[in-house]
């Protein structure tokens, strides 16, 4: 144990020789305490091989060592027996020396006081000392102080400079030349130095020695000066201690709530960027989402966690984009897990809100950035965005109204975008996969206790104290992002009801509080279509009223099922591939525009108003899209890859062209010159570059001929068409928080509703009134009927009760459907209420009787009257 002695000031040469034999002195000493002297006779009581010595361990021994020369204690001589002569005492004094510089605790516990900041080695050295003793207090010390101080994790396990291009080419090349004696000997030589700069960290010494392949790693963009490979070392050594495992959980309890305090009041991180260090180091331990952690070290972290500022934010999320999925998951499942155990330990209802809850707030904005570093690191389109409409969608002429009585018009410039993604610089929508599914990311205990009118109210009052879970999409299922864009429809409707007698006052005229569309059902398109167009043209802001349709000659009052039937009829009609608008292929069952239709653009427009206006009026629609037309509505172009869905076939043709290893010229003889087929069936020439037929398509071109191909048939050649298609559907839903919440796919559920038919979820769900219960005879041989048909029966009931045959966003089971009694056995048919999901079924006399007026019924269904 190297002890430092003060001695009076005398000459170089003696001061030197006396700390020798002071150092001498106290080895004797300490070998005396642990070993013995080996006369078994002995009477030394400071002595081990004295009888009645009670053993210590190295720490207290190098103590009492340090004690014994200060007193000038009796030293007793090698007894013969150990046979130790001057030479080999002196030989093993001097590796004693060496050992003990490792393993003296006492000394060495002297510098751990020292140690402000740990690298790898010096945690390594630490834990490689404390297993020989079998005593690991020193290294739980200090991981106590350095983890639990902000400052001290911020330097530690700091990587060093990256290479150069130039020298890690250099060190590359050195390595491949080096044998493996040189190799180990370089190693060896990093190993041994010694720098205990905070700049300077393990895997920069030992780098030296390396293939030069992590020095690669740490050029990734956005990368912070801690070793992260370095870090995940250590915690997968010192984790499976038990003892030190609790240290770093209860220094993550003294940091967190210091970090909070520097992040909130002191702006810490614009003085100091690597102040981020710690969040990644805290990261890094796998153990985080256990149950020790989810009581208080987890939340208060997560509350630090979420007061970074957006550029930390940022630079967090695209070091994580850079993780493994693996890696990812593990940082999604640390915040998911505190999320659940909070929300199912908690009764939260309308009166004790989830938004309250700080953890699961501050859990769910560290999620966000996750998210965002798994879109980040999936597969990523930036480049083919739709462009924006030209000309503006006309504001509504009671604008200056509003603005006269106050009611300025909310979100003119349309629906938020977090301000994560604008400092990013990146859309969800970019992301063609992410690194993990985003399902991942629901919580489905949060929606179930999530009060989203409550939630919405935050959502657009924007309350800087109150959290709305809307700001982060990604945590909430496709119901629960429906009720907040119903409620947000339903407020706009109510908005423009209460501005249109505002005005009726003002001007003296009577308006109509809503969009009346009053249409004949043998002219649908016609008397739909002319009505809409006037109003598109006039009044564009008289489309977010609340819908009333009133078919002539029937009375049906429209409370919903009406307007469903609308819907479904029109979509019948404009579908048809007799009118020319789309075509339909029969392979896929998919529409597609049709490039060479002799419908105007105004045509297509109304077909995205009837689009928008089912959205915002909560229908569902029997429309049969490839993905990429809902991928076009949300601003992005069609690719090569989305042709595998639109036409397979064509798709399958260009990827064997892709991977054919043969001569592309000579084997195939194409150019970049492509056919196609009008509405009468005569073909059509279109050059995809200037004189295309005279440039052949070879090995080389091969990708931009793809490319070129792809961008034709699914952007160029439909181009006015579409172009108008979107402007419609956004005239409906340009203020609307949908392309905010809804992803393309979730779009797509929005619009046609889910194709899953459950109905034993249906039967789980339905309700029974005017007599009817779960256990009535009629309703078991109902449910029994309903399950034997087939799936086009089964389409019908549903068309024949809720007035749409496709099952709502989150499937059959949130249809709250209602069977009422109606009347005793009797040969009418079953009714039905669609717009209340309600059918009124006779209490038939047998099962017999029961299919068979069902059937008659739903099979024969059309029109609506007064009973």
């Amino acid at each position: 144990a190297e002890t430092h002695i003060l001695t009076p000031c005398c000459t170089p040469t003696s001061n030197y020789r006396k700390r020798a034999a002071a150092k001498h002195l106290i080895e004797r000493y300490y070998h005396q305490l642990t070993e013995g002297c080996g006369n078994e006779l002995c009477s030394n009581s400071w002595c081990a091989s004295s009888a009645g010595f009670r053993r210590m361990d190295n720490n207290a021994a190098a103590v009492k060592a340090l004690e014994l020369y200060k007193v000038n204690a009796k030293l007793c001589d090698p007894h013969p027996s150990k046979k130790v002569t001057a030479s080999t005492y002196l030989e093993s004094s001097t590796h004693s020396n060496r050992k003990i510089n490792h393993q003296d605790i006492n000394s060495v516990r002297d510098n751990f006081k020292d140690v402000s900041y740990l690298t790898e080695e010096k945690v390594f050295e630490i834990l490689d000392i404390c297993g020989e003793n079998e005593d690991y207090s020193p290294l739980i010390r200090v991981i106590g102080r350095v983890f639990s101080s902000a400052d001290g994790l911020v330097q530690s396990f700091r990587r060093s400079k990256p290479h150069t291009k130039e020298e890690l080419k250099s060190l590359q090349g050195k390595d491949e030349d080096k044998d493996e004696d040189e190799k180990e000997a370089a190693s060896c030589s990093a190993t041994a130095m010694e720098d205990d700069s905070p700049t300077s960290s393990s895997s920069s010494r030992l780098g030296e020695g390396s293939s030069g392949e992590n020095d690669v790693q740490k050029l990734a963009p956005d990368e912070v000066s801690v070793d992260i490979e370095a870090v995940r070392r250590v915690y997968e050594r010192l984790l499976s201690n038990e003892k030190i495992e609790a240290a770093f959980l209860n220094a993550l309890v003294y940091l967190s709530p210091n970090v909070e305090c520097d992040l909130t009041y002191h702006n810490v991180y614009s003085r100091d960027p690597n102040y981020l260090n710690l969040f990644v180091i805290v990261m890094e331990n796998s153990n985080l989402h256990s149950p020790e952690y989810l009581e208080i070290a987890l939340p208060q972290f997560c509350k630090a966690m979420s007061k970074l500022p957006l550029a930390a934010q940022a630079k967090l999320a695209r070091l994580w984009s850079h993780y493994s999925a693996e890696q990812m998951r593990r940082m999604v499942e640390t915040f998911q897990q505190l999320i659940t155990y909070k929300v199912i330990s908690n009764e939260f209802n309308s009166r004790n809100l989830v938004n309250d809850d700080d953890a699961v707030v501050a859990a769910t904005k560290c999620l966000k950035i996750v998210y965002y570093a798994n879109v980040l690191g999936g597969d990523l389109d930036m480049e083919h965005n739709e462009e924006e409409d030209e000309e503006p969608i006309p504001e509504s002429s009671e604008l200056t109204l509003q603005e006269l009585l106050g009611e300025e018009r909310r979100n003119k410039k349309g629906p938020r975008v977090d301000p994560l993604e604008t400092e990013l610089g990146i859309r969800t929508n970019d992301c063609r996969r992410p690194l993990i599914p985003f399902e991942e990311f629901v919580n489905e205990p949060l929606n179930e206790v999530l009060e989203m009118d409550k939630d919405y109210t935050f959502f657009k009052v924007e309350t800087e104290n109150k959290f709305s879970f809307m700001t982060c999409p990604f945590s909430l299922n496709a119901v629960t992002k429906n009720l907040g864009l119903y409620y947000d429809n339903r407020i706009r409707m109510y908005s423009e009801r209460r501005i249109t007698v505002l005005y009726s006052l003002v001007q003296g005229q009577q308006l109509n509080p809503y969009l009346r569309l009053k249409v004949r059902r043998d002219h649908i398109i016609d008397d739909a279509l002319v009505r809409l167009e006037m109003i598109a043209m006039e009044n564009p802001a008289d489309l977010k009223k609340q819908l009333y349709v009133e078919f002539e000659g029937e009375q049906g009052v429209d409370e919903g099922g009406v307007s469903k039937e609308f819907f479904q009829l029109v979509v019948e009609e404009i579908f048809n591939p007799d009118i020319g608008m789309f075509t339909y292929d029969e392979r896929t069952k998919l529409f597609w525009f049709n490039a060479s239709s002799f419908e105007n653009e105004g045509q297509y427009t109304l077909i995205g108003i009837v689009l928008g206006l089912a959205i915002y009026n909560n229908c569902i629609l029997d429309v049969h899209f490839p993905m990429v037309v809902y991928r076009k509505l949300m601003g992005k172009k069609g690719t090569f890859r989305d042709l595998a869905d639109a036409n397979p076939v064509l798709y399958q043709s260009l990827k064997e062209l892709l991977e054919y290893e043969g001569s592309v010229e000579e084997d195939m003889m194409i150019t970049f010159q492509i056919s196609q087929t009008d509405l009468f069936g005569n073909p059509l020439m279109y050059d995809l570059r200037e004189n295309g037929d005279k440039i052949p398509v070879t090995n080389e071109n091969r990708k931009e001929f793809v490319a070129q191909y792809s961008e034709y048939m699914l952007n160029k050649s439909i181009e006015k068409q579409f172009k108008a298609f979107r402007r419609g559907f956004h005239m409906v839903t340009n203020e609307s928080p949908l392309k905010y919440l809804f992803r393309p796919e979730e779009i797509e559920l929005l619009i046609c509703g889910s194709r899953n038919l459950d109905f034993l979820a249906l039967e789980e769900t339905t309700e029974y009134d005017g007599g009817y219960n779960r256990d009535s005879r009629i309703i078991k041989e109902f449910w029994e009927t309903l399950h034997s048909f087939g799936e086009e029966q089964k389409r019908l009931f549903l068309q024949f009760t809720t007035g749409t045959d496709r099952a709502p966003v989150g499937g059959l089971g949130k249809l709250k459907m209602i069977i009422a009694k109606n009347g005793p056995d009797t040969d009418r048919l079953p009714t039905s209420h669609t717009c209340f999901n309600v059918l009124l079924l006779p209490e038939y006399g047998s099962k017999e009787k029961l299919r068979e007026r069902l059937l008659k019924a739903i099979t024969y269904a059309k029109g609506f009257g007064m009973l």
